[in-house]
């Protein structure tokens, strides 16, 4: 179940085998196969307020280890798990660590010379990688990972919604929140630990699963890749981690992924929309985006899902958590009947507001796939007399090895307004090589109407005086954009005069 204070009052579960029905046996040669998670070890843990670190010393703390965590300022994250009686620090100093300490766990955002860092490896102690947490972690569980270029935290979402409906309490890890769940990580006492498994800095290399998906393969995250096929290796090394009485669950239709998954020794059942995949889905009909349509196992039609989220993309990820479900001991109709009551993730096309007649909705999207198919399907749902998209570019480096397709994929756009990059990770001699200008140049070569504007105030006044009712405005990118969103509806309440929804 989800973090909450019900919790808390919980007995302490401390951390012995659960006995999965599969994926047992320990993966020889990773370097964290010596370090046995036993009740009362002391954890430290670097950056413990990010989504998937903070999910990761729940489950810690409730399996009985004694965590301690800290991070670069107060969080509602810091405040929940210090509601769980972990010792948290809202800055980072080597006092933080414990005098007597087993394991130090850091994020993938920490750099090398972060203070805390510097000092556990100074004194000796044992340092992992947050990643190489969640491996160790799925040792004591049946562990479901899911990958992809796209569409990860969603399927996440479903899969971890799917089975704590059906009354199987996982634990998960997802790099979103999820209201339905009530946070984008919980305790469970189940069997089940779902992760979200990212490719980005071969991270999910350090993953145990007993089942896991690939739901695509595209070119990403190039400042660590070399190039497509340096990333379907990476993909197939993942792969690999499925033991032989798992399953791996793969996109049939996506040519890399399939590559990915050549000469597996491990289960592999696939998922399309035609052709001889082994979970197919025959669409019935579709409402304002939203998708109806029968699944079919190997030949059988095993139960109808009515999606209450928009987007036939969505119904691919739905198929991807069916097969995982279904593997994991629920019923078809069960899964599908849960799947039609799952609402998506945070921002994911989230609705903020609307007023006077002018929707705004936020999305996380900041590659060119995302951008396409999100455009198509909230035009789809709102049918908008304009849709404005303030799309905020995410990596200089992303942008420069993915410009084109960037400047392609917004068709579905009326007004694409880009800010400047989003700076993280890239050198500055990269930072140097493109900018934001350089984006809206393609937009309009693309015969698209793009406006250059790096403050955010601007932004807001601008689209506050241009838009009106039936409009669109949708803020996009995987930086800060998403505080346009509340300020535009802050200032279409003051000048327009009119009430409205707050966010949802």
């Amino acid at each position: 179940m989800a973090i909450s204070a019900r919790t808390r009052g919980r007995k302490e579960v401390v951390l012995a085998p659960l006995y999965p029905p599969v994926g047992t046996s320990k993966r020889a040669g990773s370097r964290t196969e010596d370090i046995k998670l036993v009740a009362g070890m002391r954890v430290h843990m670097i950056g413990v307020g990010g989504c998937g670190m903070c999910g990761a010393a729940a489950v810690l703390n409730r399996r009985g280890a004694r965590v301690s965590g800290s991070d670069r300022g107060r969080s509602a994250a810091l405040d929940r798990l210090a509601g769980m009686g972990i010792s948290v620090h809202a800055s980072q100093s080597p006092e933080n660590i414990p005098p007597e300490c087993d394991l130090v766990v850091h994020s993938a955002a920490i750099k090398p010379d972060n203070p805390e860092l510097v000092a556990a490896r100074a004194r000796g102690l044992q340092v992992v990688k947050y990643a190489e947490l969640l491996g160790l972690l799925m040792d004591e569980h049946v562990g479901i990972a899911i990958a992809g270029t796209h569409g990860k935290s969603t399927t996440t979402a479903m899969t971890a919604f799917v089975l704590h409906e059906a009354g199987l309490d996982p634990s998960f890890v997802i790099g979103a929140e999820v209201e339905q769940l009530g946070g984008g990580s919980g305790v469970g006492d189940g069997s089940h630990f779902v992760v979200e498994a990212c490719e980005f800095d071969r991270s999910f290399h350090n993953l145990r699963p007993a089942f896991a998906t690939i739901l695509n393969v595209e070119e990403d995250h190039l400042d660590c890749y070399k190039d497509l096929d340096d990333i379907v290796e990476s993909f197939q090394k993942f792969a690999r981690l499925v033991p032989r009485d798992g399953l791996l669950v793969v996109n049939g239709q996506d040519r890399n992924a399939m590559r990915a998954v050549a000469g597996l020794e491990a289960p592999v059942e696939t998922f399309g929309f035609d052709g001889q995949v082994d979970w197919r889905a025959e669409i019935l009909g579709c409402e304002r985006g939203c998708f109806t349509f029968r699944v079919w196992h190997k030949g059988e039609a095993v139960a109808e899902v009515s999606l209450a989220i928009p987007g036939r993309h969505h119904v691919a990820n739905a198929l991807a958590a069916m097969a995982l479900c279904c593997r994991s001991g629920v019923a078809p109709g069960t899964v599908a009947d849960a799947l039609g009551r799952f609402h998506g993730v945070g921002r994911r096309l989230t609705e903020h507001g609307k007023v006077a007649g002018v929707t705004v909705v936020d999305d996380y999207g900041h590659h060119p796939t995302e951008i396409q198919v999100t455009l198509r399907a909230a035009r789809d749902f709102y049918n908008p007399r304009k849709m404005f998209v303030v799309f905020q570019p995410h990596q200089h480096s992303r942008t420069r090895f993915l410009l084109k397709d960037f400047a392609r994929s917004f068709g579905s756009a009326d007004v694409v307004v880009v800010p400047d990059i989003y700076f993280v990770r890239d050198s500055e001699s990269e930072r140097e090589l493109i900018d934001a200008k350089v984006l809206v140049g393609e937009i309009h070569l693309q015969g698209g109407d793009a406006r250059y504007e790096p403050d955010f105030g601007k932004i807001v006044s601008g689209l506050c005086a241009e838009v009106a009712e039936g409009d669109l405005v949708v803020t996009m990118g995987a930086g800060n954009v998403n505080q346009i969103a509340d300020a535009l509806l802050d200032c279409l309440r003051r000048t327009r005069g009119a009430g409205g929804n707050g966010q949802k």
